[in-house]
């Protein structure tokens, strides 16, 4: 007789023809694959309440929400696993140290060379800094395409490394140039004089919504691609959440009006990842503690999914 137990949280219904996204997760075993991911679970920085520490695994578990099938491209990413670094284990009080942590973690990654291009769940924004630095250090010159409300370059001197800083930091340890910042997303009222002074200075290429609503995202991505891809050896995608207006991103800590929708935003991935110089990417600042039916880490998801999609176009 059957007694048709499995273990906890296993006893779910299967369709033989579906493999769900979250399959295609599986632990370091040595093999060489394409794609690598690290949880980088750092909130403690955030200028405002976060929760962020719990994203990678709202993420990991909203992946499981969709099947590896892209109709639109008539692909089934279902033998294209990747390597799951796990989650970078926190210090409980020090930020530095735990900052510090991720940039250790993310290069040994790196010098591994078990994964070719890294996938960095975070965690607020505080944990690009790392993780860029130690691209810099693997690749040489790295330009980034930064998807933001914000400018994040906020001075370190009124709260230290906070959420607020990781461009900053980077320019001014020279992990990266102003030159070779392009900021998508730039939001009315989101920003300080003092900060869009600092932009002009830096040589920082920013678009505004205004910018992308009376452009094609596609037409802005080019352009962005364009100014880096000569002067840099590789492109780092951060993926700040809240770039999306606060109806399709209720789980942002710094929500707000007048931001992007989700499809603008996979469009805009799909496009930049096609470029064979974009090599990784972060996505960054969801709380799910103050999500709505984990709608932002399912966003996150399909982030993922329309970088992974865009490399089979490019």
């Amino acid at each position: 007789m059957t007694n048709y137990l499995k273990p906890a949280g296993k006893a779910v219904f299967k369709d033989s023809y579906v493999t769900k996204m979250n399959e295609l997760l599986v632990d370091s075993d040595g093999q060489k694959r394409r794609y690598g991911l690290i949880g980088a679970p750092l909130s403690k920085p955030s200028i405002s309440h976060s929760g962020a520490a719990f994203a990678p695994s709202a993420i990991r578990q909203a992946m499981g929400s969709y099947s590896t099938y892209s109709k639109e491209i008539s692909h089934d990413f279902n033998e294209n696993h990747v390597t799951d670094f796990g989650d970078v284990d926190m210090h409980p009080t020090d930020i530095v140290e735990s900052q510090e942590r991720i940039y250790h973690a993310t290069k040994s990654v790196l010098e591994q060379e078990e994964a070719e291009q890294l996938i960095v769940l975070g965690g607020d924004h505080s944990v690009s800094f790392p993780s860029i630095k130690a691209h810099h250090e693997k690749y040489g010159t790295i330009g980034v395409i930064q998807f933001d409300a914000h400018h994040d370059l906020r001075n370190l001197e009124d709260g230290g490394p906070t959420n607020g800083t990781p461009f900053r930091r980077s320019i001014e340890r020279g992990v990266l140039k102003g030159e070779h910042i392009v900021q998508i997303g730039i939001r009315d009222f989101t920003n300080a004089k003092g900060y869009d002074d600092y932009v002009n200075e830096q040589g920082v290429t920013v678009y505004t919504m205004e910018d992308v609503y009376e452009n094609r995202i596609s037409d802005l991505i080019e352009k962005s691609l364009k100014i880096l891809e000569n002067k840099v050896d590789l492109i780092y995608l951060s993926v700040d959440m809240d770039v999306l207006d606060q109806a399709y991103a209720p789980g942002c800590p710094a929500i707000g009006p007048g931001g992007m929708d989700s499809y603008t935003l996979m469009k805009a991935v799909e496009k930049a990842a096609q470029h064979d110089k974009v090599n990784a990417i972060d996505i960054v600042e969801i709380d799910p503690t103050i999500d709505f039916r984990n709608m932002t880490s399912r966003v996150a998801a399909h982030v993922i999914f329309s970088y992974w999609k865009g490399k089979v176009l490019g």
